[in-house]
C-alpha cells in the first residue's frame, strides 16, 4: 500500500447523494466500525427509516432532523492500493463558503449528478469551483441511476452535458462514471445491472489518480514564530515542500538574503539531521535572525511580488467595490493591500461572465483580479505548492474572500 494518502472532495447538489457515497464507501471497504454501524442502525429505525448510509457524515443530531451536511467533514477510508482522505463539502448556497476551504485541500475530486435531476445550479456552482481551485483530477459520478432502471440513454445525456460544461472550463473529467450510491452499484465493484457500461467503478477510479508529491519538490518552509532559548533564536514552522537539512545553505525570502542551517530542533527528539515535508520543527540558522512570514527555499523558484494575480471566492454578503483595503494572508505571511484590477467577474451558476473590467464584486462571484500589495510576498502557482498558492484576504479582521494564485 501506498504511505501517501489522496486527499479528494466530493461535491454535487444537494440531495443528489454525496453523504450517502461516503457511507457507502466505507461500508463496502470495511472502514465502518462495527459500532459506528450499529448507531446509525438506531438511529434509523427511531426516526423510522431504512438503513441510510448518509448518517455516517451527518452525525450531528442538527443535521440528521434536518436532513442535510451542515459542516465540512473530514475522514477516511482504505483500498488495497492507499488511504484516502475525504473532504466532504456541503451543497447549500449559504455552505458554499465552507466548501472553499474544504476543496482548497483537494488533490482530486468526485461531482455528483442525480440522473433524475439532471445538472442543476449548484452542480455548475461546484464545476466553477473546481476550476477556479486548479484540480485536474475529476471523475463525475452520474447517480441515482436505479431511479431510471439503469437507462444508457438517460446517461448518455447528462454525460454529453456535464463534459461541456466542464471542457468550457478547460477540465476533462478522466471518467463518467454511472453508479447508485445507495444500492451499492458501480462503487465498490462492477455491476451486471450496468452491463453496458465498460469504464471503472468508483474505486478503481479513485486508484487510477496520482498524489500530489510536493515532498520531491524544492523546499518551502515558512516561518511562523520566533523563540528565544538561552540567547538563541529559534524559528519555528512546519515543511510545506521538499525537505530541511541540517547544514543546508537556504536562501531567506523575499529578501533573498543566503544562509545555512545550523541546527534542527525538535520535542522530545535529539539529533535531527533532517525534517520531511510536514514535519514542525524548530530551526537556527546563520547570521541575522528570521521573522513570521520569512520563507526558506533551497533555490530562488517561487515568484517574490507585490502584485498577485488571483482568481477569487467573494464569501460575505456585502459587495466589495475596488480600493477598499484588504490584508492577503498565505501561509505565514501577512500583508495589507487592496484589490488593484477586476478583470472579470461571473456568477458561478452560469457559464457566462457577469462583467469585464469591473469595479465591484457581489456575494458569492468569482472573480479575476490583481491584487496590489504594500510590500513584496513569496508565492508559488496552487498546483505546484498549495500551501504558498492559496491565500484568504480579510476585511476589518474578518475572511471575506478566499483564493488560488494563477
Amino acid at each position: 500500500m501506498e504511505e501517501k494518502s489522496l486527499h479528494i472532495v466530493i461535491v454535487g447538489h444537494v440531495d443528489h447523494g454525496k453523504s450517502t457515497l461516503v457511507g457507502r464507501l466505507f461500508f463496502d471497504t470495511g472502514s465502518l466500525p462495527p459500532e459506528k454501524l450499529e448507531e446509525i442502525k438506531k438511529t434509523c429505525e427511531a426516526m423510522g427509516k431504512e438503513l441510510e448510509f448518509a448518517y455516517v457524515m451527518d452525525n450531528l443530531e442538527e443535521e440528521r432532523e434536518k436532513g442535510i451536511t451542515i459542516d465540512i467533514a473530514h475522514t477516511f477510508f482504505m483500498t488495497q492500493k492507499r488511504r484516502y482522505v475525504i473532504i466532504d463539502a456541503p451543497g447549500h448556497k449559504e455552505f458554499l463558503k465552507n466548501m472553499i476551504s474544504g476543496t482548497s485541500q483537494a488533490e482530486a475530486a468526485l461531482l455528483l449528478v442525480d440522473i433524475s435531476r439532471g445538472i442543476q445550479e449548484q452542480t455548475l456552482r461546484h464545476c466553477h469551483i473546481l476550476s477556479l481551485l486548479g484540480i485536474k483530477q475529476v471523475a463525475v459520478l452520474v447517480n441515482k441511476m436505479d431511479l431510471v432502471d439503469y437507462s444508457e440513454a438517460s446517461f448518455r445525456e447528462v454525460d454529453s452535458g456535464i463534459r461541456k460544461v466542464l471542457s468550457s472550463l478547460n477540465i476533462k473529467p478522466a471518467y463518467v462514471v454511472p453508479i447508485s450510491a445507495s444500492k451499492g452499484e458501480n462503487v465498490a465493484k462492477r455491476t451486471e445491472k450496468l452491463s453496458w457500461y465498460n469504464g471503472p467503478s468508483v474505486l478503481q477510479a479513485l486508484d487510477s489518480f496520482e498524489t500530489l508529491s510536493i515532498e520531491d519538490k524544492g523546499l518551502r518552509f515558512p516561518v511562523q514564530d520566533i523563540y528565544s532559548f538561552d540567547g538563541e533564536e529559534v524559528a519555528v514552522g512546519r515543511v510545506e515542500a521538499g525537505s530541511l537539512k541540517k547544514g543546508q545553505e537556504v536562501f531567506v525570502l523575499p529578501q533573498k538574503r543566503r544562509s545555512k542551517v545550523v541546527e534542527i530542533r525538535k520535542f522530545l527528539a535529539d539529533g535531527i539531521t533532517e525534517a520531511p515535508t510536514g514535519d514542525c520543527v524548530g530551526i537556527l540558522i546563520e547570521g541575522a535572525g528570521l521573522k513570521r512570514g520569512q520563507i526558506l527555499t533551497d533555490e530562488v523558484k517561487s515568484d517574490i511580488t507585490d502584485t498577485i494575480r488571483a482568481n477569487i471566492f467573494w464569501m460575505v454578503d456585502k459587495d466589495y467595490k475596488l480600493g477598499i483595503p484588504v490584508t492577503f494572508k498565505c501561509a505565514t505571511q501577512e500583508v495589507k493591500g487592496r484589490i488593484e484590477k477586476i478583470h472579470r467577474r461571473f456568477d458561478p451558476a452560469s457559464v457566462e461572465i457577469v462583467e469585464n473590467n469591473a469595479s465591484i464584486i457581489k456575494p458569492a462571484e468569482i472573480a479575476e483580479v490583481d491584487i496590489k500589495l504594500d510590500s513584496p510576498v513569496t508565492v508559488d502557482k496552487f498546483s505546484d505548492v498549495p500551501e504558498l498558492g492559496r491565500f484568504v484576504l480579510e476585511h476589518a479582521g474578518f475572511p471575506v474572500a478566499g483564493g488560488i494564485i494563477i
